[in-house]
């Protein structure tokens, strides 16, 4: 059987209530998409039910099954995702579809030009952010993400949106390699990918923040410390992968 185009991978934990509209909206966006494609939702340990309305949804919404997403955090569940899918792009994207499926389509060029991780970024020309996050969580953010570039990911502006996709090779490369589970593992998948000689391309895409998000000003506690955790693994040489080229960096 032919693999799917595109693997869409959802990591869920307790996501009942946003779901099902973020499913439905994606069935309707590609309901004439020129490509093959299937959605994965990566149940992260769900206490509410999220894995069996998914599994109840799947007689509706085209190319839909539910993955055992294990638990213990989202980078758990996209690492769970990444190498359940057959595709030949796999993107992640969140559960409150903050960023619609419908701007894959501006990342198919770039893959076609030959890049090997393309992301989504709210902070290059060309983004448009809609209902902006409280400033006091925006300067945050702007602020690890600055760390993260000192540290581990220089010229790549937004670490943390979450849409982003990667070649088979490169997923399956980078996410069988990647440890933390928690909200730097977007930082981790960039490092290793950048380590692996990968080509990585930030493109400006469309963000709506949901008020409902589950991110705390003590995440940001938990960011600083996975990022001191990937560069010291990193420096100790705790990635590794036999076969590794050397292709272009990141542009």
């Amino acid at each position: 059987m032919a693999h799917p185009y595109l693997s869409i991978i959802i990591p869920a934990y307790n996501e009942a209530e946003r779901i099902p509209r973020t499913l439905v909206a994606i069935d309707k966006a590609l309901e004439h998409a020129d490509f093959s494609y299937e959605i994965l939702v990566a149940d992260n340990g769900s206490t509410d039910g999220t894995a069996d309305i998914v599994a109840r949804m799947a007689h509706a919404v085209r190319n839909l099954r539910v993955v055992d997403g294990g638990t213990g955090g989202k980078g758990v569940a996209v690492r769970s995702g990444m190498r359940a899918a057959d595709g030949v792009i796999r993107l992640f994207m969140d559960a409150d579809n903050s960023t619609g499926i419908e701007q894959f389509a501006d990342m198919i060029p770039r893959f076609k030009e030959g890049y090997d991780v393309v992301i989504g970024s709210r902070a290059v020309r060309g983004a448009k952010v809609d209902l902006s996050e409280p400033w006091p969580r925006e300067y945050a953010g702007k602020a690890l993400n600055m760390m993260a570039q000192i540290f581990l990911v220089p010229g790549l502006w937004d670490t943390q949106c979450g849409f982003k996709a990667f070649t088979a090779d490169a997923a399956e490369r980078i996410f069988a390699t990647a440890k933390a589970s928690g909200w730097a593992f977007d930082v981790e998948a960039l490092a290793l990918a950048k380590r692996f000689g990968y080509r990585i391309k930030e493109i400006p895409v469309r963000w709506v923040h949901d008020p409902r998000s589950r991110v705390r000003f003590t995440s940001g506690f938990h960011f600083m410390k996975e990022l001191w955790d990937i560069r010291w693994r990193l420096w100790r040489g705790d990635y590794s992968w036999a076969g590794l080229d050397n292709r272009r960096g990141v542009r």
